[in-house]
């Protein structure tokens, strides 16, 4: 029987994502928010403003789900619900004070999680490795990019 090499890149990088949202959680629990939940909240604090379909396309889940965890959301006064002045089909969402207000020791919380995730590392190696993950989120962003002009070109030409 064949062994499955678990040390590669997709391994390492999808066991440290999963184990750095487990000890968010663990550390954040007491806002009672999950983690799907906090992203929201995060991509929203960053977008100021954003439609639930921006939402739910940085997230990579489907529109209504988006849908009911802003429900949730809103019932617990996270976020805002508004209208679009240019379209009226379009829901924006806002960050509530609440949200506001939690997002400082949410960040503080992050960086401690960080910190111990990084722990071992010396300022340079921690350097070395931000810059070689930026590389590879630009070079896969890249690859999304040139997929999608590709597909958009063989459409085109099918037309």
């Amino acid at each position: 029987m064949k062994t499955i090499k678990t040390n590669t890149l997709g391994f390492l990088l999808h066991d440290a994502s999963r184990l750095l949202r487990r000890r968010f959680e663990a550390r954040g629990q007491r806002h009672g928010l999950s983690s799907a939940q906090w992203r929201l909240l995060v991509h929203l604090i960053r977008e100021e403003t954003a439609s639930q379909a921006r939402i739910a396309e940085l997230l990579e889940i489907e529109p209504i789900s988006v849908s009911r965890l802003v429900d949730r959301m809103e019932q617990a006064g996270w976020v805002e619900r508004g209208s679009d002045p240019t379209d009226r089909r379009v829901r924006l969402l806002h960050p509530s004070q609440k949200a506001l207000d939690a997002f400082a020791e949410v960040r503080d919380i992050a960086g401690e999680v960080y910190d111990c995730a990084l722990h071992g590392l010396d300022a340079a190696e921690r350097a070395l490795l931000m810059r070689g993950l930026e590389t590879v989120v630009a070079n896969l962003g890249q690859m999304e990019l040139d997929d999608a002009a590709e597909a958009a070109a063989r459409k085109g030409a099918a037309e």
